[in-house]
């Protein structure tokens, strides 16, 4: 064995250590003393500058599994960059000790860079801060009103003229997604900007690739986080089923029913129980929808997934169309 060999010793790690997938992102270098996987007692409150670049300046929201930060991004602002601001996502620390956390939070970071698309918010950099063992992604910093703000703010819905100038980008987006084998898996109004550049869709973290797509990532399941939306999330979903393109229909749907009257469809209740208690019996279509496109729509909140027969991009064109054009649709409800 030449000098530059390293024993094969050297190369091997424990069990526990093989299981986690960040492992070798939290090692410093292979030549160091083997880092552990993170524990519970290694992370710490996050320090105010991470990975020695970026500055968190304020929380801009949480959820149950992280949270966002707008963070400056000090090499960028010693080169003059005049606005050097960044959104910085990072697991909560609960989630951050689960062995394959990063790795849930790379796979965010991957689907979304694979979708080059005008209103899918813009990733940058994937990273792990070696100091407090935390990965994080960077995006681009956007300035605007998430659909939920804007919900609070017109609380009747919105005129069709309106609506329409949401929805259309919205599903195009969303057919873009699926036809490049990217799953959202959470379609809700607070996932939604209306930014200074447009419509943004953003937070892939409960996203997924499609059957070979993205070959490399890991399936991670996503059940034992519980992290669906209830009010927005599909049957299916919530009773275990495996996330697919319908069940980001059913939840686009629900945001397009609510920014229509105001209202959630289904009283903003678990979809499995407002199918238990037959809610869409009382279900009728918003006073800014169109006619035309209420058929269309109803399809597309189908608790039976099998029913739910009508992809993002059809219900795309159902909404674009004109009322000429009512005989050629032939969604039913």
């Amino acid at each position: 064995m030449s000098e530059i060999e390293s024993p094969i010793d050297d190369l091997l790690i424990s069990e526990e250590q093989a299981s986690n997938l960040t492992y070798f992102a939290f090692a410093k270098s292979h030549n160091a003393e083997p880092a552990l996987a993170p524990k519970k007692a290694s992370i710490g409150v996050l320090p105010d500058v991470l990975a020695g670049r970026y500055r968190l300046e304020r929380l801009l929201g949480a959820g149950g599994m992280g949270a966002v930060y707008r963070a400056r991004d000090l090499l960028h602002e010693q080169f003059g960059d005049p606005d050097p601001y960044v959104a910085l996502k990072i697991l909560s620390e609960e989630f951050a000790e689960s062995p394959d956390a990063s790795a849930l939070l790379y796979s965010e970071f991957a689907l979304t860079r694979r979708l080059r698309h005008d209103n899918v918010v813009r990733a940058h950099t994937f990273e792990v801060d070696t100091d407090c063992q935390r990965a994080f992604i960077t995006m681009e910093y956007m300035r605007g009103l998430t659909l939920d703000k804007l919900l609070c703010e017109r609380p009747l819905g919105l005129p069709w003229k309106e609506l329409r100038d949401i929805v259309l980008p919205l599903l195009d987006t969303l057919a873009y997604a699926h036809c490049r084998g990217v799953l959202h898996g959470d379609l809700k109004p607070s996932n939604v900007m209306l930014s200074e550049d447009g419509l943004r869709l953003f937070d892939f973290g409960l996203g997924q690739a499609e059957e070979g797509v993205l070959p490399g990532l890991p399936h991670l399941s996503r059940e034992r986080f519980n992290a669906w939306t209830p009010g927005y999330a599909a049957p299916e979903l919530l009773e275990g089923q495996p996330l697919s393109a319908g069940a980001d229909v059913y939840g686009v749907a629900c945001v397009i029913y609510e920014l229509a009257g105001g209202k959630p469809p289904f009283r903003r209740v678990a979809s499995t129980l407002a199918r238990d208690e037959h809610l869409e019996r009382e279900l009728h279509a918003p006073k800014n929808l169109p006619k035309h496109c209420w058929p269309a729509l109803r399809k597309a909140l189908s608790f039976n997934a099998a029913e739910r027969s009508i992809t993002a991009g059809q219900l795309r064109d159902a909404m674009s169309a004109t009322s000429s054009w009512r005989q050629r649709l032939r969604f039913r409800a």
